[in-house]
């Protein structure tokens, strides 16, 4: 991990203010994990602070998240961004998603080890948001390099409840995968609130994409796995 100095500067530099501690050990434990399982390209220290756990936070500075919202983090990963945000947001509640048990079997041990209350949900997107215990149940969705702003849509909103939002972030393209997936975003019960474009001290553009839950989600999305698959194969033929 940088050091705790080049830290605290880095997240003071956008408005942000944690303690070192958990996110070292949080870098630390990436590292080691990620020698045994792929978790994650970047693993060096510079990297990780900047490019995972800056990245993860400064949407924080751009969306205000309501106080004690319940959090879905689709496609979690390595666990960014919900953890770094639970980090300095202990109120909100998260639920780490994702299709992988190994990725969940670290992110135990991670909260665990940094004494982090978080779910654990082991499942595919469109499976859990057909699942009435899940469907509409969560203020915010999160997910980062996860999807198209088409299947992200489909994957997200179904989680959300009307009034609730989508936060996506997404790289240097983001304003454009917001056009593109515009009609699915719709047709989800969704309205484009917000495409706020910034960059990482490195110079990395980053797009926030915010998508407002302003209507229930049909129940025919999301689609299962299988009409999913169906789809993509019919829109490649029409290319």
């Amino acid at each position: 991990m940088i050091p705790k100095e080049a830290f605290e500067a880095m997240l003071a530099e956008a408005g942000l203010a944690g303690e070192y501690q958990p996110f070292a050990r949080y870098c630390g434990m990436l590292q080691e994990w990620n020698q045994r399982m792929n978790l994650t390209a970047i693993t060096d220290d510079q990297g990780v602070a900047e490019k995972h756990f800056l990245d993860s936070l400064l949407p924080l500075t751009l969306w205000e998240l309501p106080r004690g919202a319940r959090l879905v983090d689709v496609g979690t990963g390595a666990g960014f961004p919900a953890v770094p945000i639970k980090l300095l947001r202990p109120d909100i509640q998260i639920t780490l998603l994702d299709s992988l048990q190994k990725r969940l079997t670290f992110l135990e041990e991670v909260c665990g080890q940094l004494g982090i209350q978080a779910e654990l949900l082991h499942a595919r997107a469109e499976d859990a948001g057909r699942d009435p215990a899940r469907r509409e149940r969560y203020d915010v969705a999160t997910s980062r390099a996860v999807a198209g702003m088409d299947l992200l849509a489909e994957y997200c909103l179904p989680l959300v409840r009307p009034g609730g939002v989508l936060l996506a972030l997404k790289g240097s393209g983001g304003a454009a995968e917001s056009q593109a997936g515009a009609a699915m975003v719709e047709r989800c019960g969704g309205t484009l609130r917000a495409v706020k474009e910034y960059a990482l001290p490195s110079g990395d553009r980053r797009t926030l994409v915010v998508v407002e839950k302003t209507a229930p989600t049909p129940k025919r999305y999301p689609r299962t796995p299988a009409q999913l698959a169906k789809a993509k194969k019919e829109a490649a033929g029409q290319k």
